[in-house]
């Protein structure tokens, strides 16, 4: 009898493990069930590590097909050490190849797998002579470029750029991360789909632009001797903020406010939708928006240099202050529309003949009226052309 209870309750025992684990599991390969449940992500890794005596103007080439970051450091050695991590549920099917050529490097890494899609995590740690070039391509990871000098080109499918103490040339992107640009003597291009740009503390002719971000420029000067002459930012929507522009600064935002805090030659700055504040700029001022209110100082000697203004605003007041002096030629003209509440106004240092239409203009629009101020100061050489729809004008002598 005891032999009977106990052959049934194994039997019972072994009913209720079977049942316990799932079919589809009781005839995989162990192998493949490791794969599927994840449990070699934390068992495969792979590293390679290779270094390769080189001179210093070489190239290093990196093409990663399968992703994975990429970090990139000069050091005072001839000589280019590579370490390459590989880690993941496919990483025994992750091919990585480094290669020498005379002077320069290759390293590259694919898939030679058969399934259709695969997971893998791949990380490259690169030291190069201070005095290299670098060419790179991965499918997705953040790459980052310290203290090297030359030049430097390649994009990654997403993922951020950080990129400090760099002399040379840049032509760098990014599908979608931040972008960092920060003590380099540079000139080129940065670029990003999404994400926000800082360029900080640079010396060169640096074309910086994100489809959605915010720019933000701070102590940039151009480089001497350059072809380039000013600062160049846009963004598909977000704010600009430009600490310095010495050359100038041409900047452009589908969306948000802009803010410049000195530029000398000229400023050109548009936004479809925000504020616009130039604290002060030694030079002409170009400046519209599409709704929003802005602000401008000329400083300088107003005898020297090209010193026309043209504020256009679809919507808001407009200040300008311009240093004492200097020869005008002045047109103010404000649309006021019949459903706008209140008097608009142009409230001037300098005497203007005003006029306001007196039919009001149907063709435009909304019904309107149109009041001007125009006036001849000093001689009339540079023209100041103030344009906005139901704001005001303020112009004041600095």
């Amino acid at each position: 009898m005891k032999k009977l209870i106990l052959i049934f309750v194994i039997t019972l025992i072994g009913v209720v493990f079977i049942a316990a684990v799932p079919a589809s599991l009781s005839f995989e390969n162990p192998m493949k069930l490791s794969r599927k449940s994840g449990l070699n992500n934390f068992m495969a890794e792979k590293k390679y590590q290779k270094d390769f005596n080189v001179k210093p103007g070489g190239v290093l080439t990196i093409d990663l097909r399968t992703g994975g970051s990429i970090s990139i450091e000069g050091w005072n050695k001839d000589v280019v050490s590579a370490d390459v991590t590989v880690k993941g549920r496919d990483s025994e099917e992750i091919i990585v190849e480094m290669e020498q050529s005379g002077n320069d490097v290759e390293i590259s890494s694919y898939y030679d797998g058969d399934d259709d899609s695969y997971n893998s995590n791949e990380k490259v740690v690169v030291k190069v002579p201070n005095n290299y070039n670098v060419e790179l391509n991965t499918m997705g990871g953040g790459v980052k470029i310290y203290n090297v000098n030359g030049k430097m080109s390649g994009k990654t499918m997403g993922g951020e750029i950080d990129l400090k103490n760099l002399k040379g040339n840049l032509d760098l992107s990014t599908m979608g991360g931040e972008i960092s640009v920060k003590d380099c003597e540079v000139n080129g291009k940065v670029h990003t789909m999404g994400g926000d740009v800082l360029v900080e503390n640079v010396t060169g002719d640096l074309n910086a632009k994100t489809m959605g971000g915010k720019v933000k420029q701070v102590n940039v000067k151009s480089s001497s001797g350059s072809t380039g002459s000013e600062v160049n930012i846009s963004t598909m929507g977000g704010p600009i903020e430009v600490d310095r522009a010495l050359n100038g600064a041409k900047v452009k935002t589908m969306g948000g406010e802009i803010t410049i805090n000195h530029a000398e030659k000229f400023v050109e700055a548009e936004t479809m939708g925000g504020d616009i504040e130039i604290k002060s700029v030694d030079g002409s001022i170009k400046a519209r928006t599409m709704g929003g209110d802005i602000e401008a100082r000329m400083i300088g000697d107003p005898d020297k240099g090209e010193r026309s203004v043209s504020l256009t605003s679809m919507g808001g007041d407009i200040t300008l202050t311009v240093p004492a002096g200097l020869s005008m030629d002045i047109e103010v003209e404000i649309a006021f529309t019949k459903k706008y509440e209140g008097d608009v106004k142009i409230i001037s240092d300098f005497k203007l003949n005003e006029e306001v239409s007196k039919e009001w203009i149907k063709n435009k629009g909304s019904a309107r009226k149109i009041l001007t101020g125009k006036a001849s100061v000093d001689g009339g050489k540079h023209k100041v052309k103030i344009n906005t729809i139901n704001g005001n004008v303020y112009l004041k002598k600095g």
